[in-house]
């Protein structure tokens, strides 16, 4: 009898593929134990979790991959911009995607590409012995088939300076997502947390509208609140929350009913939990 292995299909993809919208929810804290929550209650189809600005190794990482797969749900790991190793380490350990901060032109969206896609999109380089290989149980070719069909990259465009090459950059082959990023977008533009910034409504919609004409998904932060207008506008994979964002509202509201209940609050060199 022959034991046949196959890559694990993303979630994500198949949702997309097939016209829905995919969710995701972002994770700053490490503990697995909050991945397996979020994957097992939340009813989100990615767990979206950051090398770039949170202090997580390769094992936290590796941990995350294993709870969120547990429940059939993806992982999509913001990578740290280093070397390629930075980029493919989080698929071998079988994360369905990988985001790419700050790209800043078509000539490192390329390079981007080439790293993470096998021939004969790119030279991600081989190797198969991990987790999205079987441990070199899943053929050769059918790795680089399926690497390439179910494991995605996903570009953000969080600067003003890739604007001028966007179209370029969006139509390009092995590109799976592009992402708006408004927070340090409206930074580059001098308008930090300006919203409303006419440049940034106009580059939320152009992102959208591109990956629209050239088959390709675009992703972005939202919130449940507009998660409809995102959609109407085009967009198919939004991280609609946090897990410190939730985890902050329920202690300020234990906070409040605490206050509530003794007239009191605490005073600390960080701030006050007193009701002013």
């Amino acid at each position: 009898m022959t034991t046949q292995f196959h890559m694990r299909p993303s979630r994500v993809l198949r949702k997309l593929r097939s016209g829905e919208t995919a969710i995701a929810l972002k994770l700053n804290l490490a503990d697995p134990r909050i991945t397996e929550m979020a994957a097992r209650i939340s009813g989100v189809d990615c767990l979206w979790t950051d090398m770039e600005h949170v202090p997580n190794d390769w094992a936290v990482i590796e941990r995350q991959i294993w709870a969120a797969k547990a429940y059939d749900v993806d992982v999509l790991v913001r990578v740290a911009r280093g070397s390629y190793s930075d980029l493919i380490r989080p698929l071998e350990m079988d994360a369905a995607g990988i985001m790419i901060p700050h790209v800043m032109s078509l000539a490192d969206a390329k390079q981007i590409i080439h790293q993470t896609k096998f021939h004969p999109l790119g030279r991600r380089p081989l190797d198969g012995g991990n987790a999205d290989g079987a441990f070199c149980n899943l053929d050769l070719g059918d790795y680089i088939s399926q690497a390439n069909e179910q494991r995605f990259n996903v570009l953000q465009i969080e600067d003003p300076e890739p604007l001028a090459e966007l179209e370029e950059m969006i139509a390009l082959p092995g590109l799976d997502m592009i992402f708006f990023g408004p927070g340090d977008f409206s930074q580059g533009i001098g308008a930090p947390g300006k919203w409303d910034h006419p440049l940034l409504l106009e580059t939320r919609q152009s992102v959208a509208r591109l990956a629209q004409k050239h088959g390709k998904f675009a992703g972005t932060v939202g919130s449940p609140s507009n998660l409809s207008e995102l959609t109407a506008m085009g967009y198919r994979f939004v991280s609609v929350g946090a897990d410190v964002v939730g985890f902050g509202q329920y202690l300020s509201g234990i906070a409040s009913s605490i206050n509530r209940v003794s007239g009191t609050g605490t005073d600390s060199v960080y701030g006050s939990t007193k009701i002013s």
